[in-house]
């Protein structure tokens, strides 16, 4: 009887020994990555997400945005898609287009008291550690035919030779070479005048279908063949030199600054062509002409991110499909996926499983070459819709991270701080780093930011585990941090590295270490 009750105490031990380290595994292995883009859309066309209505007082728009905002560094978003230009009009006071409708509630005014939206969300953003990404839509002039809608001076009135109409809206006609021009001095004036991380499109490029209805342009084609004979082609060819020409502009002028597309989920399904996904759903390259390998391939784009707003086994298009077919044709430029944030309630097929979007994520991270995801839209987030804030903040998204590195734009890595202190405040209920600001970097750039490191007693000084990171800013005359989560008798040790402004990291700086008696 002894050696069965012995035999059974060893049976427990062993059992309760192997799941400990079975959970203390998947603890490890679920850590989030370090280096990730954690991005949600900011849609105001129409008043989307923001502002609520249009024509509320300049302070409400303020606080509606910084609520927004606060929502999402809670359930740590580092990057916001804001768009700035719904329709030929602006979100933003340095521009040659007229106020948006959607801001003001009429077209041409401005908001009141006067403020420029875009400085202050660019400058909202980056307080919280989130980059700011001006989402411009460069083909929809107007959203419907209502005139009463666009100013007298709307570029739709000044040109009307270089729109069609289609779907109930106008739209900028591609093949004209002074509409390509028009759309990059457009642009140009965002990256000129604003401190942007990045010039972000949407899936906008040629209309998609309206009941077999064709293109108006067949005059266009005539008049701009560019020597090619196929109007797809040609359709396609009229996008391909938009994309290469605003790339080409945005990083002559400044390095720095991220240019890319979200293009729809299907690139093209493969009974169409032998590159394509094995999907049956509408083609961005057939129906929209908009050929993402292409701009991949030329590395006329820094990220990709398609719209893959679909479950798990979709019949037309299956999100793992996808997801594994992007990731083959990233040629080395990021993939980040974008998620319907806004079906994750949904009661269809897929998406009555409320675990829809997380799993999407989780499925995402096993794939090296993908780099992160975006959420569609801002208020599903803020709303916490079928639990998806929740989620990013407690679980997928519980430590901070940083968004990938671009070594195709900057590959050089900034100097470390140096000269960091730390003392034990005197209500010994929190610590007190200082450091000094690092020399420039071998390219020039001088410091951006910087990530403050802590550890406990015993812990590896390892700033690559996400666990380890305690804050991070994009201000780079912030040169102290006060640690308020400490506790009695807590031994911490501390390091903080620079980043500079593609979020390229330094070494640490020199290790300083206290004890909270």
């Amino acid at each position: 009887m002894n050696n069965i009750r012995g035999w059974l105490l060893l049976l427990i031990i062993v059992s309760y020994s192997s799941h400990c380290f079975q959970a203390n595994a998947a603890l490890f292995i679920d850590i989030p990555p370090k280096r990730e883009l954690r991005g949600v859309w900011i849609a105001t066309v129409v008043n989307i997400d923001w502002p609520s209505a249009a024509g509320l007082g300049a302070e409400k728009q303020k606080q509606e945005l910084i609520q927004q905002f606060d929502n999402h560094q809670r359930a740590g978003i580092n990057a916001v898609m804001l768009q700035i230009r719904p329709s030929a009009d602006a979100f933003y006071a340095k521009s040659k287009e007229p106020w948006s409708r959607f801001l003001s509630g009429k077209p041409g005014q401005q908001p009141t008291p006067f403020y420029d939206p875009l400085e202050f969300a660019i400058e909202e953003a980056h307080k919280r550690g989130m980059e700011l990404h001006a989402w411009i839509n460069p083909y929809r002039a107007t959203f419907d035919l209502v005139a009463a809608n666009t100013t007298s001076d709307h570029i739709t009135r000044q040109k009307p030779n270089w729109f069609f109409t289609y779907g109930g809206k106008k739209l900028f006609n591609p093949g004209i070479p002074e509409v390509r021009e028009y759309i990059i001095s457009i642009v140009m004036d965002v990256v000129h005048n604003y401190d942007i991380d990045g010039i972000h499109f949407d899936d906008y490029f040629y209309p998609y279908p309206e009941g077999g209805k064709p293109i108006p342009d067949t005059e266009t084609f005539r008049q701009y063949p560019n020597g090619i004979h196929n109007v797809a082609d040609w359709r396609r060819n009229n996008v391909n030199l938009l994309i290469q020409m605003v790339s080409e502009s945005i990083h002559t002028e400044k390095k720095y600054i991220k240019f890319g597309i979200s293009p729809f989920g299907i690139w093209d399904n493969k009974k169409n062509h032998p590159r394509g996904s094995e999907s049956s759903g509408l083609s961005g390259y057939r129906q929209l002409y908009a050929d993402a390998l292409k701009w991949l391939e030329e590395g006329w784009i820094d990220y990709i991110n398609p719209q893959i707003y679909f479950p798990f086994g979709n019949p037309a298009a299956p999100y793992e499909v996808l997801v594994d077919w992007w990731s083959q044709h990233t040629n080395g430029r990021h993939f980040y996926i974008g998620h319907a944030a806004y079906r994750a309630n949904e009661n269809r097929e897929g998406w009555r499983d409320r675990n829809q979007i997380p799993n999407q994520v989780r499925y995402a991270r096993k794939n090296v070459h993908t780099q992160g995801s975006i959420y569609y839209s801002s208020k599903h987030i803020s709303n916490n819709t079928a639990g998806l804030r929740d989620s990013l903040q407690y679980d997928l998204y519980r430590y901070k991270s940083l968004p990938p590195s671009m070594p195709w734009l900057d590959s050089i890595a900034p100097e470390p701080p140096f000269g960091l202190l730390a003392r034990v405040a005197e209500n010994k209920a929190s610590i007190i780093l200082h450091w000094q600001t690092p020399p420039a970097s071998e390219d020039g750039d001088e410091a951006y930011g910087y990530v403050v490191y802590r550890f406990n007693e015993g812990e590896e000084l390892d700033i690559n585990n996400a666990q380890n990171i305690l804050h991070i800013t994009y201000d780079n005359t912030q040169l102290m941090f006060t640690d308020n989560m400490v506790r009695k008798n807590g031994h911490y040790r501390y390091v903080v590295t620079t980043i500079d402004r593609l979020k390229n990291e330094s070494d640490p700086s020199n290790a300083r270490e206290l004890y909270i008696e």
